[in-house]
């Protein structure tokens, strides 16, 4: 997630229930109005922190911009580490290099060199510093569908659990997965990989899908500022890692949230096939697949347009 456009969308989306906020507005309205919850703090590196942040409390809308906007501590502004670099945009770096044609071209061969110019930078990408990482945990569509149909107390222990297999993972992302690189001679400016003191994140339930259908699921953004072990600085994530582990993250998420679910509610399960590429599913036995289907319009909706 960017620090420019990923920013944004955060503020947009996901803080609001996978929304579509009006920037002009508060945040507290669309709480009060979609019952989306505030975000709230999570994660190890907290205690680096000068500000007091504590895991559980709410994220304000001002400490988001900080931390995801600037870098910054997001209590007291404080910078963590280097700030967000800055990269030059396809015009600056038109610009720049037109200035560097030669004055003893003719007008003719001047406009066909910074067309030239013009051409091939617009096929570059335009940089942008990473702000954090979105790793988005969603329940199968059995427990889902389990969810929205069930009363307020089963709702309450299936959403513990959800809860507890996401701690449960983040525990196995900062102990196995979160690095920082030092070190400026190695390939891609590092020669170390090294541990860190934990990771700083804010959560967001949500508890439908933008198609408006019944899917629990929480993002866990993770800012890209940690703390470093063996001297305390702060720099960034080593995201190689982060996108190696994803797969393996998505899976033991889906394995400690079936235990969970079977210790509270006693609940079995069973494979089901999904089709021609893609792998099998393993869902809550005893909810209907007839069911599910009609609470999943956005995969639907998906399928017909892929076929």
């Amino acid at each position: 997630m960017t620090a420019g456009d990923g920013y944004r969308y955060l503020l947009n989306s996901v803080v609001t229930g996978d929304g579509d906020r009006d920037s002009a507005s508060a945040l507290t309205r669309y709480y009060s109005e979609s019952g989306t919850p505030p975000g709230a703090w999570t994660g190890a590196g907290l205690v680096g922190l000068s500000g007091g942040v504590t895991a559980g409390t709410a994220v304000t809308e001002e400490q988001l911009r900080r931390l995801m906007g600037f870098g910054q501590d997001p209590n007291t502004g404080e910078q963590l580490g280097r700030p967000y670099r800055t990269f030059a945009t396809a015009a600056e770096r038109v610009a720049r290099r037109v200035e560097k044609i030669s004055d003893a071209l003719t007008e003719e061969e001047r406009a066909t060199q910074t067309a030239l110019i013009e051409s091939e930078e617009a096929t570059k990408p335009t940089g942008a510093p990473v702000a954090g990482f979105d790793l988005t945990f969603s329940v199968p569509k059995s427990v889902s569908t389990l969810w929205a149909v069930a009363d307020g107390g089963t709702q309450a222990l299936i959403a513990q659990a959800h809860h507890a297999a996401i701690q449960d993972v983040i525990d196995l992302f900062e102990h196995d997965v979160a690095m920082t690189r030092i070190g400026a001679k190695g390939p891609r400016g590092a020669v170390a990989q090294v541990e860190v003191q934990g990771v700083i994140a804010a959560a967001y339930d949500h508890y439908d899908s933008r198609a408006s259908d019944p899917q629990l699921h929480t993002h866990v953004v993770v800012a890209n500022r940690v703390q470093a072990v063996h001297d305390g600085k702060w720099r960034t994530l080593d995201s190689r890692a982060i996108h190696a582990a994803v797969t393996g993250l998505s899976e033991h998420y889906n394995a400690v949230l079936s235990d969970h679910l079977t210790r509270v509610l006693g609940v079995g399960w069973e494979a089901r096939e999904r089709g021609a590429g893609r792998s099998t599913a393993w869902e809550i036995s005893g909810v209907p697949q007839e069911l599910m289907d009609n609470f999943s319009s956005r995969t639907r909706d998906i399928e017909q347009v892929k076929d």
